[in-house]
């Protein structure tokens, strides 16, 4: 196909890598605002393009939106194309950006995600289907796994972004992070230009979200564990908080952030996260590196406190050593404490950082923070997004995501060795194993150590394995294609983080948004079943779903509130996940008919709870939870909730009435 000439001069800044070269971007990382530009020219008179922009492959799928979308849809609209792949830690530094952009340009502004795949596990459909509710994507994303659009427009690196005027003409194109800054001027002359011309629509697009479909689950895509004592932590990333779980009965104990997305210190219902991943323990504190707002916060195990330790909340570049509250970080991914020292994997400056905890300094141990392979002396070794940690004496293993390796770092002597995988390139990945750089694994995020064992979560090939430490070997362990089996024969989902703790390895099974636990002696895999995580933090407001019932008249006395719902094929409700009704807003014409009529714990559907009305008008609120789970896999469950508003007229005693809640829609499986 042919090639654009860029109307936007090409910069790259911060990308990942070139498909074509396989080579690395050596200009730097972060937000490069103030070292590069992005220039447009201007003529003076206008902001469009003059070449007609490629239109979209047929036969390419399309994630949120029921329907493929071409540029004669998109007429009267700026077009904003992100090229990206989702490991990639500089795609994920331009998605606030293009949050930002959408919020401000709500009519004038379309945004498409061109997901071009790095990996061969980021080009399947449903593992992007994933990422986009993973990272709240509210635009239409195209898996574009064969490169045709990327070529149609001559994109070179990893993130790219293009402009398209409303008439279809290509503005530009430019590589790299700073969007906003860079694109949003653009955009602006644009929407005057065409608006005076009359050419722009603000007709609103209409998609369809995959998160509008989504069931409810208990976890949502955890991301990293730690287990310390017969204790377990749980980063429930998606959830945007940490539970504090009994990892033998499953019960959650605690569960810090309201779950609200945002940066906020305070008591555990008022503290706010955004996607924490990694997580440390230190005696009464728990450590958490909250990604996404490029901070580390620390949680008084005691009073549930949270504060923010390290970290400006800005996405930090260039890298600096200084006091921590006043120095910036850059999307750390995992965490871990020894000896008054936190590690931290500072993917996005690919480097590991460090948080004396005595001295308050904070600054970069290993890592230039060029993105690359090279081994050598702790200050110029080159790194590719590290994001998983574990200790062994003065040895730190580092899971070095992008260049599908796992490299060490050795604290004697402040030098870098590869242990196994790819060390050439950051395309060396695969499913093999072996010693040293002939093994090959794919985008690898959790390591945890015992001894000589080094047990590492190889993500992109949904695979937990067994690395030799003395003889730098890695055999697979667990696992096959993705998937969710429990047993000595088990199933993972790309698994993000490990922990190990009494000869049991927990493991965030991220896209099966659950806990796996793996007798290390006995390779037997189990799912941990959450008990009792819908009775925290309830909101003091209502703010679910609410479906709203047709009036109904009903006689006072004994009566019954008969629920009609749809599960799943091959579901059932869970008979040990408390599932409930509730009389909500203390109504004066029903109550439940005793203390325990409520609880529906693995009840028939359709279930029968006894009520007692009373003569008089009102409507009566019904908080109705639900716990369903897979027949076959009973830890694998999915919540329902939602408030069922009945105005209700109750007349004089006679015979016994039903009220019927019923659930118009089936259920979602998971």
């Amino acid at each position: 196909m042919r090639r654009l000439v860029p109307l936007l001069a090409l910069v790259v800044v911060a990308a990942a890598c070139s498909p074509s070269s396989g080579g690395t971007s050596t200009t730097g990382d972060g937000d490069d605002a103030d070292t590069t530009t992005t220039t447009l020219v201007y003529t003076g008179e206008s902001y469009a393009g003059s070449v007609d922009a490629p239109d979209f492959p047929e036969g390419l799928d399309w994630i949120n939106t029921d329907t493929a979308l071409t540029l004669e849809d998109l007429r009267g609209k700026v077009v904003l194309l992100d090229f990206w792949t989702y490991g990639c830690v500089n795609c994920i530094h331009v998605i606030p950006d293009l949050q930002r952009l959408e919020e401000e340009y709500p009519d004038e502004l379309v945004v498409i995600g061109v997901h071009s795949a790095k990996f061969t596990n980021e080009g399947n459909t449903d593992n992007i289907r994933n990422v986009v509710q993973r990272y709240g994507l509210e635009h239409a994303v195209i898996n574009d796994k064969d490169f045709a659009v990327w070529n149609s427009w001559g994109a070179q690196a990893w993130p790219t972004t293009a402009l398209i005027d409303p008439v279809g003409r290509a503005v530009g194109i430019r590589a790299g992070e700073g969007v906003y800054d860079a694109v949003e001027p653009i955009i602006a002359g644009l929407v005057a230009e065409f608006d005076a011309s009359g050419q722009l629509d603000r007709t609103p697009i209409t998609l369809a979200l995959e998160a509008d479909t989504a069931p409810n689950r208990p976890l949502s895509y955890p991301g990293k564990v730690v287990a310390v004592d017969g204790r377990l932590w749980i980063a429930d990333t998606g959830h945007n908080r940490i539970l504090e779980v009994d990892p033998t009965t499953g019960d959650v104990l605690a569960a810090y952030g309201s779950g609200a997305q945002g940066d906020a210190d305070g008591p555990t219902t008022e503290a706010t996260f955004n996607a924490p991943q990694g997580l440390a323990v230190a005696g009464a504190v728990l450590y958490v590196a909250d990604t996404n707002n490029h901070l580390i916060r620390a949680i008084d195990l005691e009073t549930g406190k949270v504060s923010t330790i390290a970290g400006t909340g800005a996405q930090g570049w260039p890298p600096a050593t200084g006091p921590a509250e006043s120095t910036a970080l850059s999307t750390p991914w995992d965490i871990l404490f020894s000896d008054g020292i936190l590690y931290i994997a500072n993917a996005g400056t690919h480097q590991i950082w460090v948080l004396n905890t005595s001295t308050g300094i904070l600054g970069p141990l290993i890592g230039s923070a060029l993105e690359g392979t090279a081994n050598g002396a702790f200050e110029s070794a080159e790194l590719a997004q590290p994001s998983g940690l574990a200790l062994a004496g003065d040895q730190l293993f580092f899971a070095d995501s992008e260049s599908s390796s796992i490299r060490v770092g050795d604290l004697t002597s402040s030098t870098t060795a590869l242990v196994v995988g790819g060390d050439a390139n950051l395309f060396e990945f695969g499913d093999a194993d072996g010693t040293g750089n002939e093994a090959r694994l794919q985008h690898p995020l959790g390591l945890a150590v015992s001894g000589t064992t080094l047990y590492v979560a190889d993500t992109y090939n949904s695979k937990i394995k067994r690395v030799d430490t003395a003889n730098e070997s890695i055999t697979s362990w667990l696992g096959d294609e993705s998937g969710w089996a429990d047993g000595t024969s088990p199933l993972f989902d790309e698994p993000g983080g490990l922990s190990l703790d009494n000869d049991i390895l927990y493991v965030a099974d991220t896209n099966n948004h659950t806990i796996r636990l793996i007798d290390v002696n006995t390779s037997v895999t189990t799912t941990l079943v959450l008990k009792g995580i819908e009775t925290f933090d309830p909101p003091a407001e209502y703010n679910g779903e609410v479906i709203v019932v047709p009036s109904q008249t009903a006689n006072a006395g004994q009566a019954s509130l008969i629920l009609e719902y749809e599960l799943p094929d091959g579901y059932k409700v869970n008979e040990d996940a408390p599932s409930s009704v509730v009389v909500a807003g203390g109504s004066s014409v029903v109550a439940l008919a005793s203390d325990t009529a409520g609880d529906i714990t693995g009840t028939k559907i359709p279930a029968n709870v006894p009520i007692v009305l009373t003569e008089g008008t009102g409507t009566a609120l019904f908080d109705v939870t639900l716990i369903y789970c897979r027949a076959d896999a009973t830890s694998l469950c999915l919540i329902d909730q939602v408030r069922y508003e009945v105005p209700l007229s109750v007349g004089p005693e006679g015979a016994s009435s039903q009220i019927i809640l019923n659930r118009s829609e089936p259920l979602p499986g998971g």
